[in-house]
């Protein structure tokens, strides 16, 4: 059914050209006699030559049949900018002579097509904020460093001083302690016995109960008092 509707369209359609060819080809025929009828009047009445009417007649008949316009394709036009003012991947380019567009991520992190010349001004406005951020960071860095440094000085230099102190404290005490010693009182000698006591050696004189014996008693002598600390026999 659909098969024979597309054919008899097109036995309609083309019985529909010839129609309009013959219809051209009779309307030019009817233009050419007409003209040429008018041309031999007018050569009767003494007007232009049969020949050269009938090329008018001729050329008229032809701008007559080529007078209906062929229809002229539209030019493309040539894109002057990037299909959407978002892209998805950064550094991405479209060139549309004569310019060209590259993705760039804007100041609030979303990536749009830019001009070449405002993408370079956005970048570079970008590599400079974050140079100065890690100038300023290398600077806070340095200036920390530097502090803990001093920091860690005065504490060495405190702790030294301490150190120095508690080294000077201990030597005064070893100093009065060994003053204090050297200060002991001597020990003091007994009542002095009979200048005609005399021990022959410590047995004796602990015998007699003369031990100790000091020096400048009698029966003192330097061989009883072996460490030489004035007292014999102790």
């Amino acid at each position: 059914m659909n098969t024979r509707a597309r054919e008899n369209n097109g036995e309609i359609k083309h019985a529909s050209h010839d129609f309009l060819k013959s219809r051209k080809a009779a309307f030019k025929v009817f233009a050419i006699v007409t003209s040429t009828a008018a041309a031999l009047s007018l050569a009767a009445c003494g007007g232009a030559g049969p020949t050269s009417s009938l090329a008018g007649a001729t050329q008229s008949a032809s701008a007559s049949t080529s007078a209906t316009p062929t229809p002229t394709p539209t030019p493309t036009p040539t894109p002057t900018a990037p299909k959407s003012a978002s892209c998805v991947t950064e550094n991405a380019t479209e060139s549309y002579p004569p310019k060209e567009f590259i993705c760039t991520k804007s100041d609030a992190g979303a990536l749009l097509w830019m001009e070449r010349s405002e993408s370079k001004k956005v970048t570079d406005a970008r590599a400079a904020t974050a140079a100065a951020t890690a100038k300023a960071a290398a600077d806070k860095a340095a200036a920390d460093k530097a502090a803990a440094d001093a920091a860690a000085a005065q504490a060495a230099a405190a702790q030294a001083a301490a150190q120095a102190k508690a080294d000077a404290d201990a030597a005064a005490v070893k100093a009065q302690q060994d003053q204090a010693q050297a200060r002991q009182v001597q020990p003091v000698a007994p009542p002095v016995a009979p200048s005609s006591v005399y021990y022959a050696n410590c047995t004796a004189a602990r015998a007699a109960g003369a031990a100790p014996i000091y020096r400048g008693q009698p029966g003192y002598r330097p061989a009883l008092d072996r460490d030489n600390d004035g007292i014999a026999c102790e």
